[in-house]
């Protein structure tokens, strides 16, 4: 039985406020900051980098979140890269793969800008990008990814999940098309990795990019890059920690992931991360998964039922509501939640072509974690009706 009020008190805040906009970030559990804490106050040090107890500690732990976040989503520790975050991320395979004048590239309308931008900006080496459409739902069909390959086509990239529709791709079936057709498939996992399950062997995907900071629960500025074959990618940076070997004229990379690991990391920040992973893993992430859904969906049909509420995407959806009253402002209807202490985000969420084509220049979004409960949900639909009926 899943217990959202024990779950709750591991995050102070949610006394204070209703948080709704975890898909931007998430609150993060006390036991993430406490291990984080433990490291500043009882074995700082840097990672990898001499022979002293304290470093040896550190580099443990380190190395020990590595393996919880590997373990997280089906991966070998060897082909996780730790990074800032999703954006990060999927810059780093931009940069790092090999492309000439007239490669393809596929991904669609829906996506955040951090998944369309860095593709968007090989166009100066001549590659050529491709933009299917979702139909209004934000749904894409797999269909329509295999309709735009073409022969040159060397790349496809995806979200899991769309943060302005909620809704979810069938990124099983277009790694199916991505591999037939000889071309790499990269997956934006920055609103499913700890929504739901995540096996990467199960996806078949080449990349998947994701953030510590949303469904993870862990600390901003952390995320991680998993490679399925670390030898298609060269390294973005070099620097300290990337090489075993260096001459006055020359060097010799590391072995993957320290080669893409280059400086001195987020130390504090992966520490919080291992430890957020393993707290998410003892609620249970069929439980977590169950329980967004629950919640999402409830607020999604109530919504629509109110006068003058327009609701976006599919009924099936993971936990992204977005909306808007019709004839006020989403950035006004977000600040009257506030007042009511109720918290969502508004405007256009990274995702500008995605509001365009549904004809609108920005929605008001609440997102759910297993942290928010049922109540909330009631809070945020009496909210919205008494905006909507001109009463707040």
């Amino acid at each position: 039985m899943y217990d959202v009020k024990q779950v709750r008190k591991d995050f102070p805040l949610l006394e204070k406020v209703t948080y709704l906009d975890s898909a931007s970030t998430s609150q993060t559990p006390c036991q993430v900051v406490n291990a984080m804490n433990e490291y500043f106050f009882e074995y700082a040090a840097n990672y990898g980098r001499g022979a002293y107890s304290l470093v040896r500690k550190t580099t443990e732990r380190y190395e020990g979140a590595r393996k919880q976040v590997a373990d997280f989503i089906g991966a070998e520790e060897s082909h996780i890269i730790f990074t800032r975050n999703t954006t990060e991320s999927i810059n780093m395979v931009a940069l790092g793969l090999e492309w000439s004048k007239g490669d393809h590239i596929v991904t669609t309308i829906i996506e955040h800008h951090s998944n369309l931008l860095p593709w968007l900006r090989l166009k100066e080496k001549g590659v050529r990008v491709g933009i299917v459409e979702s139909n209004r739902q934000g749904i894409v069909n797999p269909a329509s990814i295999e309709d735009a390959v073409t022969e040159r086509t060397k790349f496809i990239a995806i979200c899991h999940v769309s943060n302005v529709f909620g809704s979810i791709q069938d990124v099983e079936k277009m790694a199916e098309i991505a591999h037939e057709n000889d071309a790499l498939f990269l997956i934006d996992g920055a609103q499913s990795v700890g929504h739901m399950p995540m096996d990467v062997g199960k996806l078949d995907c080449d990349f998947l990019a994701f953030p510590g900071h949303k469904g993870l629960l862990g600390p901003q500025g952390t995320g991680a890059l998993y490679v399925k074959d670390p030898a298609q990618l060269k390294p973005a940076y070099v620097g300290g920690g990337t090489v075993r070997s260096v001459t006055r004229d020359s060097f010799e990379l590391d072995e993957p992931p320290y080669c893409f690991e280059s400086g001195t990391q987020n130390i504090p920040g992966v520490i919080g991360l291992g430890r957020a992973v393993e707290y998410v893993e003892d609620v249970g992430i069929t439980d977590i998964e169950r329980h967004v859904t629950s919640l999402a969906q409830d607020a999604a049909d109530r919504l629509r039922a109110l006068p003058n509420v327009d609701v976006y995407g599919p009924t099936e959806r993971s936990g992204v509501v977005s909306f808007n009253i019709k004839s006020i402002n989403h950035h006004d209807v977000s600040m009257i939640l506030d007042d009511a202490k109720i918290c969502t985000r508004s405007g256009h969420h990274c995702a500008v072509p995605a509001h365009r084509f549904l004809g609108v220049d920005g929605t008001v979004r609440a997102s759910f974690a297993m942290y928010n409960t049922l109540e909330e949900v009631d809070m945020l639909i009496d909210a919205v009706e008494s905006i909507a009926m001109g009463l707040l």
